[in-house]
């Protein structure tokens, strides 16, 4: 148990008892109870700082510098923001929320950016007080809308960048994947039926025109869990392109420009991630090659994991309750395994039909390995965790259950439905573990309901 997808202090005693940092799960399911999510912080750090020292070890040697945006969508609190700053990253924030949490944890506002497809009146005045490093603008419409911020706050022009549609279909679900053109998310590269100039282009001129705007650059995002690179190379070259059209008409060359994230990671074991140092080299090598083409000096670049850093971090710690055998259509039994939390705080294999892998943790057993579904205990079919895995025939209530890779959008993404609580999030480090954020109470549901 060793390796993909588990996070790199997961290992296993010679009793079958599993430990995470030094720490022995049965030790954190008797502290802190189940379900939990658990998080190995060195294993964050170093995903992190492979990020950072990958692109800089590709990308300086070219002239260049980057800047590495920890995407707080996939888990953001404030230990894990103040992480990501500790290892030199900044921190990427989508909503007015996720910026609470990352100044919470006492981050500068120029080492914050601000994503979103509508953002809020209330969250674009909240990122100018901050002084956040950049905005990023996904409409025509919301170029007028954040000058006008601006304008009324009364500071120096917003740093903005635009976000653009390159039509690279990649991700591992349509739901996930998100530079083709039929979603809400940036502004075409492609021009309307009538020909003219294209949305990106279209905005990217109106944020020129606007004195109350800096135009810091161009943004990509391609999709996310992203396993072929090649994606990346495509979309970077269409973006180099815009910003050079945008120089030969203007006279401006936007000084950064953004390659978004989506770097996939191993689910199930034999998956293969990406590797940083593959992509920061090949991306290097596509940036050079096509400013060289363009006659263009490369830019300042930017990226954005999120998933990739914090995904392989954690595993979500069950106990087993209900194991039912269930004889299929075709002869076969499956061994329906029912643990103590479900799609509440995994609602992904449920949306995208996604993949997870799951061992028992708690013991050793000599029995052969048989066909199990994991499922959780709401009031759905579909409350799945994971659709299929091999697990021992002796599996029985009371053993406890971890599942791999479970850092990104399961807590971020987690619900309250059937009125469940949500687990805490249990840092483990150096054979210690801490709180990052404490599980919730059916005190904290009622006090909710004002009756």
């Amino acid at each position: 148990m060793t390796g993909s997808p588990w996070s790199s202090g997961v290992a296993r005693a010679a009793d079958g008892a599993v430990a995470v940092a030094g720490v022995d799960v049965r030790a954190l399911a008797a502290e802190h109870g189940t379900p939990a999510y658990v998080l190995d912080e060195a294993d964050f750090r170093a995903r992190a700082r492979a990020y950072r020292d990958a692109f800089a070890a590709a990308f300086e040697p070219l002239g260049t510098g980057v800047d590495v945006y920890y995407a707080g969508k996939a888990f953001l609190s404030v230990a894990v923001a103040r992480w990501a700053h500790e290892e030199g990253l900044r921190v990427d924030t989508a909503t007015g929320g996720e910026l609470a949490v990352a100044l919470r944890a006492g981050l500068p506002g120029s080492e914050i950016g601000l994503h979103g497809n509508n953002k809020s009146d209330s969250e674009l005045a909240r990122a100018l007080d901050a002084g956040v490093g950049r905005i990023i603008v996904d409409s025509i419409g919301e170029v007028e809308r954040v000058a006008e911020a601006a304008r009324a706050h009364g500071g120096g022009p917003a740093p903005v960048m635009v976000r653009v549609t390159t039509g690279v279909h990649a991700g591992g679900h349509e739901y996930i994947s998100t530079a083709h053109e039929d979603q809400k998310f940036g502004l075409s590269l492609v021009a309307g039926p009538g020909g003219g100039t294209s949305p990106a282009m279209t905005a990217l001129r109106a944020v020129l025109d606007r004195p109350e705007l800096h135009l810091l650059g161009i943004h990509s995002h391609i999709g996310s869990q992203i396993l072929d690179p090649s994606g990346f190379e495509v979309a970077a070259r269409k973006v180099l392109a815009l910003r050079a059209e945008l120089a030969r008409d203007t006279g401006y060359l936007v000084p950064e420009v953004d390659l978004g994230g989506g770097y996939g990671i191993a689910y199930v074991p034999g998956e293969v991630p990406l590797d940083p140092a593959r992509v920061a080299k090949d991306l290097a090598s596509t940036v050079d090659a096509v400013c060289a083409e363009l006659s263009t000096p490369l830019p300042r670049i930017s990226i954005e994991p999120g998933r990739a850093i914090v995904g392989p971090t954690t595993c979500t710690l069950y106990t087993v309750g209900t194991v039912k055998p269930v004889v299929l259509d075709d002869g076969r039994t499956r061994l329906y395994v029912a643990v103590d939390g479900g799609m509440s705080d995994n609602i992904r294999p449920a949306l995208y039909g996604a993949a997870y892998h799951a061992e028992v943790v708690s013991r050793t057993s000599s029995e052969p390995g048989v066909l199990a579904r994991v499922v959780g205990k709401h009031c759905e079919s579909g409350d799945i965790v994971v659709h299929e895995v091999q697990l021992p025939a002796d599996v029985r209530t009371g053993d406890l259950l971890a599942v791999a890779a479970t850092g990104a959008y399961g807590r971020s993404m987690a619900s309250n439905y059937n009125h469940v609580p949500r687990p805490p999030v249990v840092a483990v480090t150096d054979g210690a573990t801490r709180v990052l954020v404490r599980r919730e109470t059916e005190d904290d549901l009622l006090a909710l309901d004002q009756g």
